[in-house]
């Protein structure tokens, strides 16, 4: 359900916008969908978990939070991110 440390690191070096960066939007961001795409798997084969369908709502609401601070702040970014990820607007 989780994501595995190297898959994690990868997302980080990927969407990083500094050498050292972990915490720009872009990487919460990457981070979050990969979780969330993981978490709607799981939650296709046990329909009943609903803890977990939960955590899924409340990590939704957090990446569309950072999303909605990016496109504020630069909609370059946001537009680059989003067909990046393949996420909807």
């Amino acid at each position: 359900m989780s994501i595995t440390p190297e898959r994690k690191q990868a997302l980080i070096a990927e969407f990083a916008t500094a050498p050292a960066d972990t915490g720009s939007p872009e990487v919460q961001v990457a981070v979050l969908t990969e979780r969330i795409r993981n978490l709607t798997e799981h939650l296709k084969d046990h329909k009943k978990d609903f803890h977990s369908r939960r955590g899924l709502l409340i990590m939704v609401g957090q990446r569309r939070r950072l999303l909605d601070y990016l496109k504020g702040k630069n909609v370059a970014r946001y537009d680059t991110l989003i067909q990046r990820l393949g996420i909807r607007k």
